[in-house]
């Protein structure tokens, strides 16, 4: 069964994409709870239509993404945390801390887009996240955790 994504829908696609699903999947859970809708030959023109028209802004807006994730990625993230002993922190550093910190360094990323690495952080350190700023752009970030 062939629809279109009217929703971002983890591990199937974004927005106007044209993915191929099981019909029970489509015709049960995606269709009426409103994240797609049936590819018919009129709602592929419409998307075609669509898609034409967003080009121009699309493309203006992934190159302004790709020139914050080459700036972003060449800084280190400096995140402060409350350590215990031996550099032992309380708790574990999480992807809201991450988004918090490069939000206040100028960025616009939401927390869901940011994926650590080598999850749990419990220790002060080095470490790595990837970080998705739109549909095709993505980079990996350090962060140092230090203490507070």
């Amino acid at each position: 069964m062939d629809i279109i994504l009217k929703k971002n829908v983890d591990g199937l696609g974004e927005v106007d994409d044209l993915v191929t699903v099981k019909s029970g999947y489509g015709r049960n859970y995606l269709i009426p709870s409103g994240n797609a809708i049936l590819a018919t030959v009129s709602a592929k023109k419409i998307r075609e239509e669509n898609l034409r028209q967003r080009s121009h802004k699309i493309e203006k807006v992934r190159e302004e993404a790709k020139a914050a994730a080459e700036k972003l990625a060449a800084i280190t993230v400096k995140i402060g945390a409350k350590v215990g002993e031996n550099g032992k922190i309380f708790g574990s550093v999480t992807n809201l801390q991450v988004a918090d910190t490069i939000k206040a360094l100028g960025f616009e990323v939401e927390r869901k887009n940011i994926a650590i690495v080598n999850e749990p952080i419990k220790q002060v350190g080095t470490y790595e996240a990837k970080v998705k700023f739109q549909k095709g752009v993505e980079t990996t970030i350090n962060f140092e955790v230090i203490e507070e």
